[in-house]
């Protein structure tokens, strides 16, 4: 038997397990998959091989230590920064980003994006900043503080919350926490609104509740995507990987939305 598992902080609430075990339940495969909440980011390798993991997902706060301490990372999740899939090959671990194929899939339905604002810093956002922009996309990045766009400010345009001029844009993305366990905005909203009253499409990665950002965005008119398919098709993708991509990812799609209709 195979075993796979999630590693983050939080990681309670995240339905990855569901959405794996239903395919490879569905697909006859003998596997399981589980969660392992990791405080110490630096533990990560270690505790993937003291479990015996075949395969594992990162989430936050720990995607980049995922890239930084794999022992091969692909050019992919190089470029994105961060990593939110592992695969044990000839006892090394390979780092892979299926974010960045997760979310552009997701945001396939909007058409034609030319322009984007990415609100959070972390390895999510400079992940979906690297897919739109190599996909053509003018992006920007919004964050509350200076310190963490700095290592982002060399390849895209990115503002703190006092030195940003809203404006609107295609897309505008919230790549936050914010709302995930609470009623927080993930910008002021004397910022926030001029931004979303000038744009036309809003998506949130998080993708069990409905955040005050996408309310917002409705109560404009916007339309609005939360982050389930983003994490569907990402998980997709990654349960692939496991599996040297020798499985058929619609079988696996059909498989795991069956997840979200429970």
């Amino acid at each position: 038997m195979q075993t796979f598992a999630l590693f983050g902080d939080p990681v309670a609430h995240s339905i990855s397990p569901r959405l794996h075990n239903k395919a490879l339940r569905d697909l006859g495969l003998d596997a399981l998959y589980t969660r392992v909440l990791l405080k110490d980011g630096s533990e990560l390798m270690s505790k993937f091989r003291s479990l015996k993991l075949d395969g594992a997902n990162v989430t936050v706060p720990h995607k980049e230590h995922a890239l930084n301490l794999a022992d091969v990372a692909s050019p992919t999740a190089t470029c994105a920064g961060s990593a939110n899939t592992l695969v044990l090959k000839n006892d090394k671990i390979y780092a892979y980003n299926t974010d960045t194929l997760g979310f552009m899939r997701a945001i396939a339905p909007f058409g034609d994006i030319k322009t984007a604002l990415i609100i959070g810093a972390g390895g999510t956002a400079k992940a979906l900043a690297y897919v739109l922009q190599n996909n053509g996309v003018e992006v920007e990045i919004l964050n509350r503080s200076k310190e963490r766009i700095q290592n982002l400010s060399q390849n895209f345009n990115c503002f703190s919350w006092d030195e940003f001029r809203p404006k609107g844009y295609d897309l505008v993305v919230n790549s936050t926490s914010a709302g995930l366990k609470d009623d927080i905005l993930c910008a002021p909203v004397e910022i926030l609104l001029p931004v979303i009253k000038g744009s036309n499409f809003a998506f949130d990665v998080i993708y069990n509740r409905a955040t005050p950002f996408l309310n917002l965005a409705q109560q404009h008119n916007l339309t609005c995507k939360n982050g389930a398919d983003m994490l569907l098709f990402q998980a997709v993708f990654a349960l692939n990987l496991f599996y040297d991509s020798s499985l058929d990812e619609t079988k696996i799609e059909k498989s795991m939305r069956e997840v979200f209709r429970l």
